[in-house]
């Protein structure tokens, strides 16, 4: 089964520095028949303003994957990480006992786009932690690189949940299958440009929950960049 999420039926505010969009319910927001899939509970599309950004604020228990898009996204947190995160680059926040951050967008001349992504962890209490890992395009183009994922999966970062989190670039008229096993999940997210899904047509900020499928097979309409969601 294939479940659609379009992009135009997602919770949606502009705030003048903030245009947000949220997949699940988020804040402001509330659906109760989008309350996240699995273990993913938030993806939002951010887009902020030249010099604005989100001021320092606390998590707890959520496994946090910021994946910038365009632009560049200022980190500072209460673990002492100071960074800016550009695309290419995955960054993964592990709020655990209890964190706080602010991001903003340094530059004066363009807005940062990208997507906020909230897994919940497999346990609470953990201790903070940070990673930031930058990908070249290569290893992404035509090939599902998994980004993120439990520990000893080799991803270029860790989060502690049985999820993994992969990227891929297609080109037009270019496949790529991942194989499901019969007791996962997917959440199919394309971040830009247009693919099918097993023949369904997506296009960009469009979402899909799958289940009971062996596969997922995508096929760029034009130019893409899709994340792919392996969920228990």
């Amino acid at each position: 089964m294939i479940t659609l999420r379009p992009a135009a039926a997602r919770g949606h505010f502009d705030f003048g520095w903030l245009d947000t969009s949220h997949t699940f319910s988020f804040g402001e927001y509330y659906d109760p028949s989008h309350m996240g899939f699995r273990a993913l509970r938030v993806i939002n599309e951010d887009r902020v303003q030249r010099g604005r950004g989100f001021p320092t604020h606390g998590h707890r228990d959520m496994e946090i994957v910021s994946y910038v898009l365009a632009g560049a996204l200022q980190h500072r947190d209460s673990l002492g990480t100071g960074s800016v995160i550009r695309p290419g680059e995955v960054q993964r926040m592990s709020a655990g006992t209890g964190v706080t951050h602010s991001e903003f967008n340094p530059s004066q001349t363009e807005l940062v786009h990208f997507l906020q992504i909230w897994i919940v962890p497999e346990r609470r209490g953990s201790e903070p932690s940070y990673e930031q890992k930058a990908i070249p395009d290569l290893d992404k183009q035509g090939t599902l690189r998994l980004i993120a994922g439990p520990r000893g999966s080799g991803s270029a970062v860790t989060i502690q949940q049985d999820v993994r989190l992969y990227s891929v670039l297609l080109e037009r008229d270019q496949e790529v299958v991942h194989e499901l096993h019969p007791e996962r999940h997917a959440w199919v997210q394309v971040a830009r440009g247009a693919v099918t899904l097993n023949g369904q047509p997506l296009w960009q900020s469009d979402g899909a929950a799958v289940s009971a499928q062996p596969s997922l097979r995508l096929i760029g309409l034009e130019p893409a960049e899709v994340l792919v969601f392996d969920l228990a």
